[in-house]
């Protein structure tokens, strides 16, 4: 079975609509070894707001998931422009994953080597690492 490579230093984003674990691919010559370097909370979300209109009968829940989909793609962003990352993977609940799409700048889609819509945020490391590379088949 052979899966396409990781680069080294892929940024792996593991989250929902309540914060993301952000890790690096510590391994080398294609190998997927997670490193946890932090995590991205949402901090006080009413500050910040949702991206784009929202709907009248939107529920507190999914604001807040909207609101943290928002600060992921501008973190993300952030973090193109410093060049933190060349290669980015997202493994975001479906939900989540839709809500954060549309904001991310082009800097940052153009690095995503993969996209996975499902929750891991709560999955220990090994069923990440297989849980990508199952994907990347």
């Amino acid at each position: 079975m052979s899966h396409l490579p990781v680069p080294h230093k892929t940024l792996i984003v593991v989250g929902t609509g309540e914060g993301a674990n952000i890790y690096r691919n510590a391994g080398k010559g294609g190998d997927l070894k997670l490193h946890h370097e932090y995590d991205l909370e949402p901090g006080d979300l009413a500050d910040e707001g949702p991206a784009g209109k929202e709907p009248p009968d939107t529920s507190p829940k999914e604001s807040m998931e909207a609101t943290f989909a928002k600060i992921l793609a501008n973190h993300l962003y952030d973090q193109a422009q410093s060049h933190s990352f060349d290669d980015l993977i997202l493994v975001l609940d479906p939900d989540t994953l839709g809500e954060t799409r549309p904001s991310l700048h082009s800097s940052v889609t153009d690095k995503i080597m993969l996209e996975l819509p499902k929750t891991l945020s709560n999955s220990k490391i090994e069923d990440i690492e297989r849980s990508i590379l199952a994907a990347m088949k």
